[in-house]
């Protein structure tokens, strides 16, 4: 799967937890942009992990700021 498919992919998860409707972009923060609280964020990240069937370890989670740098992480996992 390229990146522009996992792209699509979250685009489409992400969405529910989008409340405010900000424009994603790859710079686009979680905490700051879309304000997503500690909950927001395990909820979200439960249904990435479902949807492409891998593991985004604490860690990974802890230096993922931005929604490039997850779908970059994605995308690495799923070409693995």
């Amino acid at each position: 799967m390229d990146r522009a498919e996992v792209d699509s992919k979250i685009r489409s998860i992400i969405e529910p937890f989008n409340k405010k409707g900000v424009p994603i972009e790859d710079g686009t923060t979680f905490a700051g942009d879309l304000e997503f609280d500690s909950l927001t964020v395990m909820d979200f990240v439960a249904a990435i992990e479902d949807e492409f069937d891998i593991i985004i370890s604490m860690n990974q989670q802890a230096e993922i700021e931005k929604y490039g740098q997850l779908v970059d992480a994605v995308a690495k996992q799923q070409g693995e």
